[in-house]
């Protein structure tokens, strides 16, 4: 299992622009593990094996795909932020290796839905977006369409997994997450700019309804941040992207100082950064 409490890491300047590619490796290296129980318990809950073949919506840095990969599953990722997919390439195409005895690679990452279908060599048989919902205004939009493009490319009964944040009681990081939407509304910014909103009941099952899927069960993981102190926190916690808005009405540095302030209640003695949160899966069939 990948370990939950991550090493120490620190910008050089924090009044410095963080570039794509440096945000992409603070969500791989930093934050990404910190769903590994839920991918986990999804995969031994439906048996990932050597039999899936599993399509990835939102696949970021790859984690996911590796965990089912190692299990022996043929997987594609689609992801649109080409520097968390360069990642997930670093990972995967080196190491998922062969489909035994017909040279087919078992990982293949890509940048769209369309592309995930092209040069298949068979249909898929389970979809995945573990990527949370429930959290910010909007986070669900593209979702949906995203499914429905999907579904075509797996067999009739397929399973699909939606993946949310749970209640906001039951997961410490809601607090450290509003520092976004206070920082959004202070600014007056437009409401073009998405921001933090409380995870609501049936945000799984809305998404479930809106692409036509139909749910067949749903679980509870827990999913603890960790972190070797404030300064990994605050930038696991920024490669998300929930912080976008409240960067734009603001800046990056006074958000930074936010975020470290609203961490201070899960400092530990030793500098490390503990929150245990609870995230929720939602299984469909199509």
């Amino acid at each position: 299992m990948t370990p939950t409490l991550v090493r120490h890491h620190r910008y050089a300047d924090s009044s410095d622009p963080v570039d794509a590619g440096t945000r992409a490796r603070d969500w791989a290296e930093i934050q990404e593990r910190m769903l590994a129980p839920l991918y986990e318990a999804v995969y031994e809950r439906l048996e990932v094996g050597s039999g899936t073949r599993m399509l990835s919506l939102d696949c970021g840095s790859g984690l996911a795909l590796l965990m089912a990969a190692s299990r022996g599953a043929r997987v594609t990722g689609v992801d649109s932020d080409r520097e968390r997919l360069a990642l997930a390439r670093e990972r995967l195409l080196a190491g998922a290796g062969q489909e035994e005895g017909s040279g087919a690679p078992r990982a293949r990452l890509v940048d769209s839905v369309a592309a995930a279908g092209a040069d298949r060599p068979a249909p898929y048989n389970l979809l995945t977006a573990f990527q949370p919902i429930g959290c910010a205004d909007g986070d669900s939009e593209g979702l949906a369409p995203a499914l429905a493009s999907a579904v075509p490319l797996a067999v009739r009964g397929t399973t699909v997994v939606l993946a949310g944040w749970g209640p906001p009681e039951r997961c410490a990081t809601a607090p450290v997450l509003r520092v976004a939407a206070r920082l959004t509304e202070s600014a007056r910014a437009p409401r073009t700019q998405a921001g933090w909103r409380p995870a609501l009941r049936d945000d799984l099952e809305d998404v479930a309804a809106r692409a036509g899927l139909k749910p067949d069960g749903s679980g509870r993981v827990s999913c603890p941040f960790g972190y070797a102190d404030v300064d990994s926190a605050v930038r696991g916690l920024l490669s998300t992207g929930l912080f976008d808005a409240a960067v734009r009405a603001t800046d990056r540095a006074q958000v930074e100082k936010e975020i470290a302030e609203a961490l201070h209640p899960h400092l530990r003695a030793d500098g490390t950064v503990w929150m245990p949160n609870v995230f929720r899966y939602l299984v469909c069939v199509t």
